[in-house]
């Protein structure tokens, strides 16, 4: 098949809408579902993420996309028990895609609500079953077991989009996109993030251990799929913070450093003791642990609209005590798809724990930027690559 004919284009008003290949067939199959044009542009970004994720680091990987960016990518590695519970994992049994897609979800469940996944290896039932409970547009992957596609065909009364992907696609090595009627045309980004591109390490600490490595690699490939400008933190083989499509690079670090602090605020033990209504949804409990440890939630007790969440009315996490633990994430690996114009992104990336840092370099301004990592002992390597994505 050569094309494939859609609903409509981004929006209903856009039609006809389809899409097509020149030479050979499409390498994707619909095995449910009527997916549309932007579930395919988050499918085929998406499944490049996980793809080269896959080969960078050789394990299971998963990503969670809107609106053509990750909202969250990880590898498969097993989930802590607190990781568990702030997921709403706890009670499914994890095989490492399916913990790998349980990272990816929760690294901002906010953002993930209604996403399009991506898997890089066959969909089990146990990532099925995961995904068969959240509230998501559909999943790509190059395959499915039986009982996974039998779980998946019965969701959203059966009308769950589910595609396959051929692994051994390969596109053509130039690409083309139509902008008022007028047509672009480049060569693919084709470079291959590996190791090799941390190598340049340009601070005085040069420590940089394996763990911290496949943590910057995941957020360069993430970033390479991001919607530019953009920024990614990155804790224990996932994306914790995604800050996509700012003009300003700083407000890229801010952005995405916002999300790591919420992450990592979800853990707190008063998030973790929230007397929740047992009838309350998990995109419910999200909403209400977004505004808890947001500066709005004094007025949500004072407005007594705790009443329809919680069993009884929680004691606020206070500023002093958000800080606090804030100030104890560690570890934390950051990467841009491009320079640092100023040292005050570090300054910004600091506050949320990062102590490796991965970007092209080539900044007028790089001595201040590694001047302010040296300042905080941080480790930062120079890739040479720029990772723009429009």
């Amino acid at each position: 098949m050569k094309e494939l004919e859609l609903k409509y284009g981004c929006n209903p008003n856009q039609k006809p809408a389809k899409i097509m290949i020149s030479t050979g067939d499409l390498p994707v199959e619909v095995l449910n579902g009527k997916p549309g044009y932007i579930n395919f542009l988050d499918g085929l970004n998406s499944w490049q993420l996980v793809r080269e994720l896959k080969a960078a680091t050789g394990m299971p990987s998963a990503a969670s996309f809107k609106h053509v960016s990750p909202a969250g990518a990880a590898v498969g590695l097993p989930l802590t028990d607190i990781e568990k519970k702030i997921y709403f994992v706890d009670d499914l049994p994890l095989s490492p895609i399916a913990s790998a897609y349980a990272r990816a979800r929760g690294a901002d469940r906010l953002s993930s609500y209604g996403d399009w996944t991506a898997l890089s290896d066959i969909c089990d039932a146990e990532t099925a079953t995961l995904l068969k409970r959240e509230v998501s547009d559909g999943v790509i992957a190059p395959g499915y077991t039986p009982e996974a596609l039998d779980i998946l065909k019965t969701k959203r009364k059966g009308t769950y989009n589910v595609v396959k992907i051929d692994p051994d696609y390969v596109p053509a090595s130039t690409e083309h996109k139509d902008v008022f009627g007028i047509t672009f045309e480049q060569g693919r980004n084709d470079l291959q993030i590996t190791e090799d591109l941390l190598s340049n390490i340009v601070t005085e600490n040069k420590d940089l251990p394996a763990e911290a490595k496949t943590d910057l690699l995941i957020s360069l490939i993430a970033l390479k799929y991001t919607q530019s400008n953009s920024v990614c933190y990155v804790k224990g083989g996932q994306a914790i913070g995604i800050g996509a499509g700012q003009q300003s690079r700083i407000h890229c670090t801010r952005l995405a450093g916002n999300k790591a602090d919420n992450w990592w605020l979800r853990q707190n033990p008063k998030v973790l003791d929230l007397p929740f209504l047992d009838s309350i949804s998990r995109p419910n409990r999200d909403n209400a642990i977004d505004v808890y440890i947001s500066d709005e939630y004094e007025d949500v007790l004072a407005d007594g609209q705790w009443q329809q969440i919680f069993s009884c009315r929680p004691e606020p996490i206070t500023r002093e005590e958000k800080k606090e633990w804030i100030s104890k994430l560690d570890g934390v690996a950051l990467g841009s798809d491009a320079f640092f114009p100023f040292g005050d992104n570090i300054e910004r990336a600091r506050k949320s724990g990062v102590k490796y840092v991965a970007e092209p370099g080539g900044s007028i301004r790089d001595d201040n930027v590694i001047e302010t990592c040296n300042k905080y002992g941080m480790v930062m390597a120079f890739t040479g690559m720029r990772l723009f994505h429009h």
